[in-house]
């Protein structure tokens, strides 16, 4: 039920509601006595064996509102607008859970809520018409942001324009920096000003950057997003609160939803608990590094680590990764507790589980098949996951990677999110001279480099160049920049990983 205290900031648009969260949270900053200050949870997860196979982390964010709920816990979730083209249409379904655990109407999330991709996608490409007409008008030399589309298609990977004069490029919506932008703003002001900031292409002869704003009214794209920036109330099959905003992938952009939905959430009730797309190595890391430390969302009191037991157990050269991944979180401050989500046929892998948990020194596995149980499957596992949101929690507040140098944010993150330390990252050749045209790109700009978050391009299923081998010998290698200085983000290549992939057929 949508709490009232929404009910002045909510409206019906088609079979959903709607709510103008950044008004909402206009008057939580103006009244905060009569808010709450709810505690996050994220829920991760091993990295897959595959990318297409899902581990069941929304699965197991609705059954966990559902069990918390029925403890008398006032919680809720957060959660990202699936993909029609790849996640909903792909052989891992859609990104609304499934059985006992799922949305009461997942066909609404999973087949594009109200249109919100399609305002996202219809802004950025609106960008990039006004780019190829200052071309036109010699105002650009070349074109710098890409168009987007919903649905992929190998012939998008690369297009030529106007009879070849113009090289251009598609990526799927979810991978846009218009989905950062709004992802990461928490008013229409911030939104316009992270547009305005977007680097259109080249100046003719001097080969400058030029900025959105320099030519464009960015309130015109604003109007264009429309209620994209709204988030979607929804509820579990149990009727438990669960907000959808935005929908970045966790391995070539974000993979977390949009940030004022989860202000909105914290201030409405007492838990809420955030997805992060793909593992604790993608969005869980992107949580943690991106959102929580360069701007400011909340820190997690406490994690669910999810995985299969066929993930953890299929492949041994591998399973170093599931404890790198929950230790990983101990170490920052997070009460992290191993989930196993069962799937059919692996209930016989239990106690073999269970002794290796303890023998790691994890607290003790939340276990379900929230296939089958939903959240009435996690209600009497609950006692110590509750007591750790009780507890007092700080947080983990280092000083912001802001001030620190590019080099120092690689380290930071190679080290602390897949364990390979500085001396172990390696250059592709010709990388140094792609990172300084970058640097240079940037000043001209007139934006400081190093204050560009750091956001790791990788593939899904992988933590390293090679995961099989032993941890002395592992590393990573940065590869390739892209600069998108109006969401405030450096992406930097790791491995190869497609923005514009295919979807299997199912």
């Amino acid at each position: 039920m949508l709490t009232e205290q929404l009910n002045d900031y909510s409206f019906t648009y088609g079979d959903l509601k709607k709510i103008d969260a950044f008004a909402f949270m206009d008057n939580v900053k103006a009244h905060p006595e009569n808010f709450k200050r709810g505690k996050v949870v994220l829920v991760t997860a091993s990295t897959p064996l595959k990318a297409s196979r899902g581990e069941g982390k929304t699965t197991t964010t609705i059954a966990l509102i559902d069990a918390l709920r029925r403890r008398g816990i006032d919680a809720a979730a957060v959660l990202r607008q699936p993909s029609m083209g790849i996640t909903a249409a792909g052989s891992k379904g859609g990104a609304s859970g499934g059985g006992k655990s799922t949305l009461a109407h997942p066909e609404l999330a999973d087949w594009g809520l109200t249109g919100e991709m399609g305002r996202i996608a219809d802004a950025q490409n609106l960008l990039a018409a006004f780019c190829e007409k200052a071309v036109d008008d010699g105002v650009l030399a070349t074109v710098s942001i890409p168009r987007v589309s919903e649905t992929p298609s190998r012939s998008l990977r690369k297009v030529q324009v106007d009879g070849g004069k113009l090289n251009e490029r598609f990526v799927l919506t979810p991978a846009s920096e218009m989905m950062q932008i709004i992802t990461l703003s928490r008013s229409l002001t911030e939104i316009e000003e992270r547009i305005g900031n977007m680097i259109a292409g080249a100046a003719p002869e001097t080969g400058k950057p030029v900025l959105v704003k320099d030519f464009v009214d960015v309130e015109r794209i604003v109007r264009v997003v429309g209620n994209a920036v709204q988030p979607a109330y929804m509820e579990s099959g149990e009727g438990s609160p669960v907000y959808i905003h935005c929908g970045p992938f966790g391995n070539v952009s974000l993979g977390i939803p949009g940030l004022i939905a989860v202000d909105m959430a914290c201030a409405l009730h007492d838990v809420v608990v955030v997805e992060a797309g793909y593992g604790a190595d993608a969005g869980g890391q992107k949580w943690l590094d991106i959102a929580c430390r360069e701007y400011g969302a909340p820190w997690p009191a406490a994690a669910v680590v999810v995985t299969r037991a066929t993930t953890w157990r299929d492949d041994p050269a591998l399973q170093w990764r599931y404890p790198f991944a929950v230790n990983r979180l101990e170490n920052l401050g997070i009460a992290s507790f191993p989930m196993i989500n069962l799937w059919e046929g692996e209930d016989d892998e239990l106690p073999q589980l269970r002794a290796t948990a303890q023998e790691l020194g994890f607290r003790r596995p939340i276990v379900g098949n929230l296939w089958c149980d939903g959240g009435e499957g996690l209600v009497n596992q609950l006692d110590e996951f509750i007591s750790s949101l009780e507890s007092v929690n700080t947080g983990y507040s280092p000083e912001s990677k802001a001030a620190l140098s590019f080099a120092d944010k690689i380290a930071f993150i190679t080290e602390n999110s897949y364990g390979v330390p500085a001396n172990r990252v390696l250059e592709k050749e010709g990388f140094t001279d792609i990172l300084a045209a970058a640097r240079a790109e940037v000043k001209e700009a007139g934006i400081d480099f190093d204050n560009l978050a750091v956001l790791p391009v990788k593939s899904p299923a992988t933590m390293t160049d090679d995961d099989t081998l032993p941890a002395e010998e592992r590393t990573v290698t940065l590869k390739k920049v892209e600069i998108h200085s109006g969401a405030g983000l450096l992406h930097i290549n790791l491995t190869t990983s497609l923005t514009t992939p295919m979807p299997k057929i199912v």
